[in-house]
């Protein structure tokens, strides 16, 4: 039996900028639906959601933390994500299975850079959201600014649902202005009580004022709140939160809250606001996939009685019981011993661990229902994006896209004998991570790690060394460059040669040509089936996808790229699948050669906020670094510098900011897209990989 209806649950993910509040938030959540009885502080690395060892020790959140807690008779599902540009995967996995999202921002730094970069995530995935300005108790807070940028920077409606009652040292609380009434948490620093009460005389003109926007507001949008509102029928608070709940499901508005987390104030309504204003699984529309085999679109709608269909979103290995694959039913109902299909890779599983999580803590459930989200233990072959349904009803739901990784550096184990142990660690860290990978340095032959950044690989490091024991040297991290061709270009290549006492014929004619920027691989077979069976038609494109891993200019990996397979020709006795792949990627290399191939280089967004007497110099750094400044603004009495520089000029740039600005400067970085590096450049870069010139 469901211990909640699914009217009366929400999955919602509490996303923001590094530092904006994220995980003392959800402490105060959590400390308040009554799951933990002592509040953690991230200062104190005691955060509940902040359970790994390096979240405590640098406080910041790193991988998605799960939690489950009920509030007003509301089963809430809460996933706590992290902040920094780094682990944006962690985000993006997280926001493909969330019905809302709760935005945070900061009170005084306003809409961040990684507050628009989780924004636009929440937009791709098409996520309701409410946004709660925290820090409203920090000096120099400027709600209104904030807001404004909701509007200007994140090209959202805001609609602020509350009036804060002070600010700085002297915020106390919020007018509700659905409601009508002040709730204040007092002036003292704990802000353990609050007192809910009329709005007083002094404040209530101007607090009717902000009900009356509100309403019209909403008025535009809604023709049962206009006619109420032209009729001059009293508009109750019943009315408004249900207008407010439809258009914020609709996207037509963002409610906006106002809070101090750390001091306690400003949770009880925002954990009010999820339940009335944020969507159920039920109010959503049915998920759209596809039949594994037919390919017809189909849909499954969100209800208990529908046919069984999941998607696994994340991969945790836990020292305990294992590795586990975080689920979100979608449709359904799956029972503790029952059999599943996962289409993706044609296999069977059965579930023998159902947990519903708290963070790194859980508890042993017997059935899961649509809406909700738990771990599955013991599953042999799952991996992030696939979907697990019944077999009867195959179904694959649209998998998660992640972004390729930046940085890449080389790994080696302190000892021989840890060899086998480091690739084992390695090969699980894939599996839980898509945005770390591991290679092998076609020139070197050398073992190589790349991720999002030298944060997250030394994170990967980090953990390697507590959790499964293993001690390995990284090398210095290296831009993980990439190369693609500027211009079309064909060429044929036939493979006919004698080997293990048989002939190997295969030959094939290919043209390859450019597609656009973050496009990947395109394979097109436009052969006739009679001159080249499908079979061998796919092993060309194999010869082609091996090829374009070993590059043509340096030995970085292609992209970007359309190849066409134009012709071929086989032997009915001598050909087979291996020729057809050689031959493929000796026609994709003499093709490639002919087609101006060019390196790419990650380009990276840069935020520095500097005060005046520093700009000239960060300025002068930023264009000396081969970086384009693309505009200023004035923020909170100092100036935010905005660019864009190659992730190659931009190591170490933490502490040559520190000397700029004596300390003083801060910045914040991340992956906006791969761009052509400049011929001298890229001149020096192949020099080095051929050894030319010597490292440096």
């Amino acid at each position: 039996m469901r211990s909640y209806p699914i009217e009366r649950v929400r999955n919602i993910g509490i996303m923001a900028h590094i530092d904006a509040g994220k995980t003392t938030t959800t402490e105060r959540i959590l400390f308040y639906t009554g799951i933990t009885y002592k509040m953690g502080e991230v200062d104190d690395g005691t955060a509940v959601m902040d359970w790994m060892a390096q979240e405590q020790e640098r406080g910041i959140t790193i991988t998605s933390a799960a939690t489950t807690c009920v509030w007003n008779s509301h089963r809430i599902n809460i996933i706590d994500t992290p902040g920094h540009v780094d682990f944006t995967a962690e985000v993006e996995r997280c926001m493909r299975v969330l019905d809302g999202a709760v935005v945070i921002l900061c009170g005084v730094g306003g809409v961040e850079p990684q507050s628009e970069t989780v924004w636009r995530q929440a937009d791709r995935y098409r996520v309701p959201r409410i946004v709660y300005i925290n820090k409203m108790d920090r000096v120099g807070a400027e709600p209104e600014r904030a807001v404004e940028e909701i509007r200007t920077r994140l090209g959202a409606q805001p609609l602020p649902v509350q009036m804060p009652l002070g600010r700085e040292d002297t915020f106390r609380g919020v007018v509700d202005l659905v409601g009508m009434k002040e709730i204040d948490w007092g002036a003292g620093l704990l802000g353990t009580s609050l007192e809910v009460r009329d709005v007083a005389e002094e404040r209530r003109q101007d607090a009717l004022t902000k009900r009356t926007e509100m309403i019209e507001t909403l008025s535009e949008m809604d023709d049962t709140l206009l006619e109420m509102y032209l009729s001059g029928a009293e508009i109750g608070p019943a009315e408004l939160r249900a207008t407010i709940r439809r258009r914020t499901i609709a996207f037509d508005v963002v409610p906006v809250l106002y809070g101090a987390s750390f001091r306690n104030k400003g949770v009880h309504p925002l954990l009010d606001a999820v339940v009335d204003y944020l969507p159920s699984p039920a109010d959503l529309p049915p998920v759209v996939g596809h039949h594994p085999r037919s390919l017809d679109v189909e849909t499954r709608p969100p209800a208990d009685d529908e046919p069984f269909a999941g998607l696994v979103f994340k991969i945790m290995n836990d020292p305990y019981v294992g590795s586990l694959a975080y689920l979100r039913v979608y449709s359904g109902k799956v029972r503790l011993g029952q059999a599943v299909h996962n289409p993706t890779k044609d296999e069977d599983e059965r579930l023998t661990r159902i947990l519903e999580m708290h963070a790194n803590k859980r508890r042993e459930v017997q059935e899961l229902y649509a809406g909700d989200i738990a771990a599955l233990g013991a599953l042999k072959n799952v991996a992030t994006g696939d979907t697990l349904c019944l077999k009867s009803r195959p179904l694959v739901l649209e998998s998660i896209k992640f972004p390729d990784p930046v940085v890449a550096a080389t790994i080696e184990p302190e000892t021989k004998a840890d060899h086998t142990r480091l690739a084992n660690a390695l090969a699980k860290m894939v599996k839980e991570d898509p945005t770390f990978q591991v290679a092998r340095d076609p020139n070197t032959g050398q073992n190589l790690v790349r991720g999002m950044g030298e944060l997250h690989l030394e994170i990967i490091m980090d953990r390697m060394a507590r959790e499964y024991g293993v001690r390995a040297r990284l090398g210095k991290p290296q831009v993980a460059y990439k190369e693609t061709l500027r211009a079309a270009s064909e060429a044929e290549a036939t493979y006919d040669r004698q080997a293990g006492g048989r002939s190997q014929y295969g030959r094939c004619r290919v043209r390859v040509e450019p597609l656009e920027r973050g496009a990947g691989f395109a394979f097109v077979d436009e052969a006739r089936a009679s001159d080249l069976p499908k079979e061998f038609a796919s092993s060309v494109e194999n010869g082609v996808l091996e090829a374009m891993d070993a590059g043509i200019l340096a030995g970085f990996p292609m992209a970007d790229i359309r190849v066409t397979l134009l012709e071929g020709a086989f032997r009915e006795d001598d050909s087979t699948p291996l020729a057809f792949k050689i031959a493929g990627a000796l026609a994709f290399k003499e093709a490639a050669v002919k087609a101006s191939p060019v390196l790419l280089e990650p380009i990276m967004k840069l935020e520095v906020i500097v005060s005046d007497e520093y700009l000239g110099d960060v300025v002068g750094d930023i264009n000396a670094r081969r970086g384009r400044v693309e505009g200023m603004e004035l923020r909170a009495g100092a100036r935010a510098v905005k660019a864009f520089a190659p992730l190659a000029e931009m190591f170490g740039y933490a502490t040559i900011l520190r000397t700029l600005t004596q300390g003083r400067g801060v910045f914040t970085m991340e992956f906006f897209r791969y761009e052509q590096t400049p011929p001298a450049v890229a001149e020096e870069i192949i020099a080095r990989i051929e050894g030319r010139i010597p490292a440096y």
